[in-house]
């Protein structure tokens, strides 16, 4: 295993009395109903801040007009949510030591000061958009639990034939979040271009006053559902349940300390971090400004948003059925994602060509955007919960939640980097779906030439309670 495969002691079942109550005798594994409570509050949590998260990408050319936003401004508006992984080893430590309750506690609080932040309806534009930026880096502080605690939340609560299915749907639900953003903002929030040019003055100040009622309308609205959510967990949501669902929910497993060390140091790891973190990071970077760099092909912002959901709910309900399909045939990670990434290549390899007709002469038509974009959201998205099942497979038994918060903290460290570029080339946006085509082809080799392990699997097919 890169580092070294697991010791038979590492392996060993530790079903004892902490954690199974009085009884001092190994008892049974055991599912508990509870189990769908616990996945359903956390994923609504994840849905939440993936909306925050994407709130102003989809209607970037009505913030224009309502907060005087610029392209770089909404380029930092959707920065804030990677640069929130800048605390990240804060929040593994934290999840590791205390808990998936408390770093979830946290978590939530973070979103609800933030979503209440970003709401203050002051007059004064200027402190007003600090607001917003401090709103959303609230917001982005909670990514790094939401989007990284999904596996540890399955392999905690859910037995081994529901677990990939599980971290699908924990994991994905911030992606459609993000997902129902495109369409909830413009939707709600009227495009600047759909107001008639009467009088001018008066009509553009109207317009403005209009699109910035309902902008505060959703910012409000979220913020509601925040605070129901957050005291929902509040009151009820365990760490983890009387009796463990398996085997390897009850093993022993490395420190935290130790858990770094071997995550940097196992090659294997590092290579299928890489191919994880270098496309869902682009992919996340480039569909929070897709409306940006769809108006060169004289697609509308409704549009735009109708391509960014399809393609995200594609991705999201097209990776639990590939997790159910892992969870009925298990040791076929590697080739799954082969399949995903293969398609990826293909598709992003189309939608960048479509987009540049003028020198390849290939059709371009809404039809044609809808497909290949759609299709890149698919095969990319649903690729998630497939590569945190074959990370914690590859270098059990660290936790998953450390395993998941550093391929997570890779994944938003290129984001970052890809935005922050961004705020420098924001006039030609063609380069950002070349880099998106590389990246799926860079994934791809290296998961082809990746030696697939399954530690995890071993211990609860092999070893008995």
């Amino acid at each position: 295993m890169g580092a070294g495969s697991s010791t038979e002691a590492e392996r060993e079942p530790l079903l004892v009395p902490s954690y199974a109550g009085t009884n001092s005798q190994p008892v049974n594994s055991r599912v508990y109903g509870r189990r769908w409570l616990v996945l359903t509050l956390f994923s609504l949590l994840a849905l939440m801040q993936g909306m925050v998260w994407n709130f102003w990408g989809p209607i970037q050319n009505s913030a224009a007009h309502a907060y005087g936003f610029t392209k770089s401004d909404i380029a930092v508006l959707v920065l804030w949510g990677p640069l929130g992984f800048a605390p990240w080893l804060l929040f593994m430590w934290l999840m590791d030591k205390k808990g998936l309750r408390a770093s979830l506690l946290l978590s939530a609080l973070l979103m609800l000061l933030g979503a209440a932040l970003r709401s203050i309806p002051l007059t004064d534009q200027n402190l007003r958009r600090w607001l917003i930026h401090g709103g959303q880096f609230l917001n982005g502080l909670a990514g790094p639990t939401i989007m990284s605690a999904g596996p540890f939340l399955s392999t905690t609560w859910f037995a081994p034939d529901q677990r990939a299915t599980a971290t699908a749907v924990a994991s994905l639900f911030s992606y459609l979040g993000g997902a129902t953003s495109f369409i909830i903002g413009p939707l709600v929030v009227p495009a600047p271009n759909d107001s008639q040019a009467g009088t001018a003055m008066v009509s553009a100040a109207v317009s403005d006053n209009s699109i910035r009622d309902r902008i505060q309308l959703v910012m409000y609205a979220e913020l509601a559902v925040i605070a129901v959510l957050f005291t929902a967990v509040l009151i009820y949501f365990p760490s983890r349940p009387p009796v463990p669902p398996s085997v390897a929910a009850a093993s022993q497993r490395l420190s935290y300390r130790s858990s770094i060390c071997r995550l940097l140091s196992n090659l294997r790891f590092l290579m299928i971090a890489l191919a994880y973190a270098v496309p869902t990071g682009v992919i996340a970077g480039w569909s929070g400004v897709l409306d940006m760099v769809l108006t060169p092909a004289k697609v509308s912002q409704v549009n735009a948003g109708w391509i960014g959901f399809w393609s995200t709910v594609g991705g999201c309900v097209f990776g639990v059925a590939m997790a159910r399909f892992a969870d009925s045939i298990r040791g076929m990670l590697k080739l799954i994602l082969v399949l995903m990434l293969a398609g990826a290549s293909l598709s992003s390899t189309w939608f960048t060509l479509t987009c540049l007709s003028r020198v390849t002469h290939l059709p371009s038509t809404t039809a044609i955007l809808y497909t290949s974009c759609i299709l890149i959201g698919i095969f990319i998205n649903s690729s998630v919960p497939i590569f945190f099942e074959l990370f914690i497979e590859t270098v059990y038994p660290v936790p998953e939640g450390i395993t998941c918060g550093v391929v997570t903290f890779l994944g938003n460290l290129f984001t970052g980097l890809l935005l922050f570029f961004l705020t420098f080339y924001c006039t030609d946006l063609s380069w950002l779906n070349w880099c998106l085509t590389g990246s799926c082809l860079f994934s791809l080799v290296l998961i082809l030439f990746f030696r697939e392990s399954y530690d995890r699997l071993y211990l609860d097919v092999f070893v008995s309670v």
